[in-house]
């Protein structure tokens, strides 16, 4: 009855108050909604910050016990350092390891036509050579360029062949590599003893010794099928007159027999001409 006559506006005589544990967990819902909102705006770095800090405070201790020890942490340049081969052999690629496999991939993607040049130490007859990058060969350096590493002349160049000796990996290996350098350049690299000077008559020589002797050939092989062709033209004529020599004797016995049948045929023409001639008898 009371719910009946109780008016819309009309409070209650006795408010109820909500139980505690209630209140706690509305509180502690609503406080973990805050807290994850602040957690999803930070970036994975802040929030590694925030834990971190918050460990800190609950279980004490200091900021430098989560300071990584970076004494033995390795680039991409250190592992091509300790790893690079100026030349690699079919030995080297043995047993690779991701560090290998790397450097490998460097060596892959360098060009090894012309080489870059260190000439500072030219006096003491040491020199370092590397191969060129991508970016070195668009360039043209080493090339169309000096290939001295702090040398830029385009002028009067020339091509070097250099017997480069080095030690790897505690091996001791020589490779010919072949370069350009400017006039002044060329003076360091010759200091101490001439090196072999490449030049573009000795191509044309090659080429035209290749050519002579491509020609060479070529005359050999038109000898010997010429020769080939006289020999077949001798084993036709051969087979012609042995051919015809067997003709000849078997016409012989023809032209024979045919002798041989026309006096009877003769004869036979005789006898049909006239009587037979009558042949008298002598008496004794």
């Amino acid at each position: 009855e009371e719910e009946i006559l109780q008016k819309p506006f009309q409070k209650d005589r006795h408010s109820k108050v909500a139980h505690r544990s209630l209140h706690c967990s509305e509180l502690d819902r609503e406080e973990a909604k805050n807290r994850r909102a602040h957690l999803i705006s930070l970036n994975a770095f802040e929030r590694h910050k925030k834990f971190v800090g918050d460990y800190i405070l609950y279980y004490g201790g200091k900021m430098a016990d989560f300071n990584r020890v970076t004494a033995n942490d390795k680039t991409d340049y250190d592992v091509l350092r300790e790893n690079h081969r100026f030349l690699w052999k079919d030995e080297d690629e043995e047993d690779m390891t991701w560090e290998k496999e790397l450097a490998k991939k460097y060596y892959d993607k360098l060009f090894k036509e012309y080489c870059i040049a260190d000439l500072s130490r030219f006096k003491e007859n040491k020199f370092g050579f590397r191969w060129r990058t991508e970016n070195e060969v668009v360039s043209g350096k080493g090339q169309f360029q000096c290939g001295n590493k702090r040398c830029e002349n385009q002028e009067g160049l020339k091509s070097w062949e250099v017997n480069f000796a080095y030690v790897e990996q505690g091996e001791k290996r020589n490779a010919l590599v072949k370069l350009r350098l400017c006039p002044e350049c060329s003076f360091k690299l010759n200091y101490h003893h001439k090196r072999k000077e490449v030049k573009a008559k000795a191509k044309s020589q090659r080429l035209s010794k290749e050519n002579e002797k491509l020609s060479h050939k070529k005359k050999k092989r038109r000898k010997s099928s010429s020769s080939h062709s006289k020999k077949q033209k001798l084993g036709r004529d051969r087979d012609r007159s042995s051919s015809s020599c067997s003709s000849d004797d078997s016409q012989e016995p023809d032209k024979d027999a045919q002798a041989s049948d026309e006096p009877e045929g003769q004869s036979e023409a005789d006898h049909w001409r006239g009587p037979a001639p009558v042949v008298e008898e002598k008496s004794r």
